[in-house]
This record gives structure tokens, sequence and C-alpha cells, in this order.
């Protein structure tokens, strides 16, 4: 299956990341004037086809945004990582640290929330496989090269990975709106599975059962709740705190 990408950015980090995925490029005859863009090309004319054309419309019929910068791909759809990844992932890492992201359902906030886990170290991204986005152009688009560094696996049932990873001495952590313990009183240190939900309903009841702890943000204004990529870079750069004052 094949689908499509666009913008500068995107397509630099997939030609940097992911290089074999690209079967062509469809791009503004008039490329020479935007020396990013020049450069971008020269690049890819190695390796796929280049398609110029001098209509944008053509381009945003193909992706339905104006924001193309005038370039975009068609690429091999990426494939999510198998669970039995996860399973090496446990055995091989010492203290791994994955993200849980408990039906989040629009792309910008799973993009979002990717570019979070590149940035602040996370092995591995876990969604389940019903009530999640799917990874698509806007999810790329967003997470800013991070959706070809980041591995993320979609499960069946999403309780049952946290039960499974629990068995391997991970603590799940769950982060709910209103809670005696706070984010910056919980240690967050050694292996660890933050579970975030989504802004407006949270983590579903049967996966915060399963949580071994629940968290909140603790947030001086009346504000209802944050938004989940926003709250996920919060945890995350709290965890790496603590691994910088541990020396961990």
């Amino acid at each position: 299956m094949v689908e499509f990408v666009y913008g500068i950015h995107i397509i630099q980090s997939l030609l940097d990341f992911s290089p074999k995925c690209f079967l062509k490029v469809y791009v503004l005859d008039n490329y020479h004037n935007n020396y990013r863009l020049k450069i971008l090309i020269e690049r890819l004319e190695k390796i796929c086809i280049i398609k110029k054309v001098k209509n944008r419309h053509f381009l945003y019929k193909q992706v339905g945004v104006l924001t193309h910068q005038g370039i975009i791909a068609e690429i091999h759809k990426k494939n999510y990582f198998q669970e039995s990844y996860l399973l090496e992932l446990l055995i091989k890492e010492k203290n791994p640290l994955i993200l849980v992201l408990d039906c989040i359902t629009d792309p910008h906030n799973l993009g979002a929330c990717l570019r979070c886990a590149h940035a602040f170290g996370v092995h591995v991204v876990i969604i389940p496989r019903n009530r999640s986005s799917q990874m698509n152009a806007t999810v790329r688009k967003v997470a800013s090269g991070a959706a070809e560094i980041v591995p993320l696996i979609r499960v069946t049932n999403l309780v049952r990975t946290l039960q499974l990873l629990q068995k391997y001495g991970i603590r799940v952590v769950g982060t709910i709106l209103q809670s005696n313990h706070y984010l910056g009183q919980s240690q967050l240190l050694g292996k660890l599975a933050l579970v975030m939900g989504s802004e407006g309903t949270g983590i579903r009841y049967l996966t915060r059962k399963t949580c071994d702890e629940l968290i909140s943000i603790p947030m001086i204004s009346s504000c209802a709740s944050l938004n989940v990529a926003v709250a996920t870079g919060i945890c995350l750069f709290e965890v790496l705190r603590q691994k910088m004052v541990c020396n961990y």
C-alpha cells in the first residue's frame, strides 16, 4: 500500500531515515527558486522518479492541504512494529521507557506525542488497534521526523499488554486529571511505562485499574485539562529530570 506525505521537513526526514520508502516525488517546476527545495530534489533524484508539475492544485488534490510547500511524495505505507518487537525490547533494554497512548484519536496529538517521545528518549510507543489515530501524512508532518525513528506498536488488547509489561518488572504509571499523588512526588526511574489518555475522557476504566500508580499534573488554574501532547511533554520531562538529578 502507498500513501502521500508533503512538506520539505518531513520528506527530508524520510530521506535521512527511510530512503527506500520513496516511489515518486511530485514537485512544482519552479522549485529552483527555493534553495532548500533545490538541494532536496538533488538528493531525491538519485533514488526515485521526480515528476515536475506546473499546477499547485494538482498537489492539493493529492494531499488535501495547501501547506505542501511545493512538494509531495508517494511512499510505501509505514508498517507498524509487531508485538513481538516489544518482547525483544523488554529482554534487551535494562531500563526501558515506554509511552502508552490510550484512545488518542486526533492525528495532530499522536504526531506531537511521537515528537515528545523522540525528544525525551522513549524506546517504544504503544497504541490500541481500535480507537486510535492511524499513521498518516498529518501524523508524520506534526511528528517532524519522529514517526520514522520511534517504534510504534498497535496492540489488540491494551490491558493484556500492560499486564505483560508488569510481568517483566515494568511499573505502569497512569495519568489522570485528579489524584492525591502528583507528578513530582512519584519516582519515575528504572523500568517505566507512562500511560496517557485522551483529553476528553482520559485513560479508560480497565486501563486505569491495571496501572500500578495514578498521578496527576499539579495546576494552579482551574483549567479543566491539558492537551494530551502538552501533558505528555511535561511528564516525560519529569522522567528525564529525575534521571539527570540521580545521574541514572
